[in-house]
């Protein structure tokens, strides 16, 4: 009886003391955080498995007749090509590179559907450094609806914050948790990280230095010292190289060559968290052709569907970020200093000043160069 009393104590206790600890989320995921981190997260996951399976849509029923509002409102589209043959003038400038828009997959299209918005407007600033689309992703589901955004590189910085509790290594200092005032006048957009490690047991990298161990064969996001972001399959070992500035790793690659990992309807590394199979918001981050970097999300989506979505849309590499309704976050401003702070998706939970002020995750911030 005395355990038992004692045991229970220190359950009380221990809820208490996280539960008055500062935090970005609301009281239930908190505590749903808690029960994963005190033995109990096999338990966690077999009951989301099951409530997310009952929650799964059906197939079919009426299409969408607009597609959900984003933020941006100006369309973007390719530049008309020039006859050259009898130019005699000042030589034509090619334009910067901008995606084609992504193709409709349902007869008819929605009026915008796969066409690109721009986001960021400031003077001096002549070509969209983010642009956002949105299209309906399955026929099978036709009120599905995938967000979109492009980055483009050769305009934009892009960094990796540690948050309060992920990724749960120990750091000197965790840093600002936020996006720090001082570079908000170049923000541009912002977006979440990957699983917890405990979830995805891969490595970390910050400030040049390996914090969890790397693991070869595991997708990872990685700056380069050049300032390159690019999404690789990890074979480096398990301590980056110098050239590294950060990395972050989540479970193996989705999408390699253009092509989905055939093992995405069967394989089991896809982590306890909802596995493969679970139709559950999941995000994601990969590259295309050019090396710029393409995010998407999107509800009711399994790793099979999540990795067509970017395939879609142009990634030739692509790695899952985080998933459930708490964590996918793609923000959007408008101009500098974070004005006109927009999730790019109405169903995401979190509020569009995620990131502005101290969060518990991890996530990625994108600035003007």
């Amino acid at each position: 009886m005395l355990t038992a009393g004692l045991a229970l104590c220190w359950v009380v206790l221990s809820y208490g003391l996280a539960m008055a600890r500062p935090s970005s989320l609301p009281l239930g995921v908190r505590t749903v955080e808690w029960l994963r981190d005190n033995g109990l997260r096999g338990v966690v996951n077999e009951v989301e498995t099951i409530y997310y399976s009952w929650q799964a849509p059906s197939k079919g029923g009426p299409a969408l007749r607009r597609l959900p509002k984003q933020p941006g409102e100006r369309a973007t589209t390719q530049p008309a090509a020039r006859n050259r043959g009898t130019q005699t003038g000042p030589p034509v400038i090619k334009p910067a590179y901008r995606p084609p828009a992504i193709t409709p997959l349902i007869d008819p299209a929605l009026p915008g559907e796969g066409v690109w918005r721009s986001t960021f407007h400031a003077p001096g600033v002549s070509a969209p450094p983010v642009l956002i689309t949105s299209f309906r992703s399955d026929p099978s589901y036709p009120q599905t609806v995938a967000g979109v955004a492009w980055i483009n590189q050769k305009l934009t910085n892009t960094w990796l914050y540690p948050g309060r509790v992920e990724p749960a290594v120990s750091l000197p200092s965790r840093g600002p948790m936020e996006v720090p005032t001082n570079m908000r006048s170049r923000l541009v957009s912002t977006f979440n990280s990957a699983f917890q490690l405990a979830d995805s047991g891969g490595g970390v990298v910050l400030h040049n230095h390996t914090w969890a161990p790397m693991r070869d064969g595991v997708a990872t996001i990685l700056r380069y010292t050049n300032g390159r972001v690019d999404v690789v399959n990890w074979s480096g070992g398990s301590t980056a190289p110098p050239n590294v500035v950060w990395a972050r790793q989540n479970l193996p690659l989705i999408v390699d060559n253009r092509r989905p990992n055939p093992n995405l309807s069967t394989g089991p590394e896809w982590g306890a968290t909802l596995g493969n199979a679970i139709q559950v918001w999941r995000s994601s981050v990969g590259v295309d052709s050019h090396g710029n970097l393409i995010y998407a999300a999107a509800n009711y989506q399994t790793v099979a569907s999540l990795a067509a979505i970017m395939i879609h849309a142009g990634a030739v590499r692509a790695m899952e970020l985080d998933i459930n309704a708490e964590w996918p976050s793609f923000i959007t401003y408008t101009g500098p200093n974070a004005a006109g702070a927009a999730n790019f998706l109405p169903g995401m939970a979190q509020s569009p000043d995620r990131y502005l002020t101290p969060d518990d995750r991890d996530f990625f911030a994108v600035y003007l160069k």
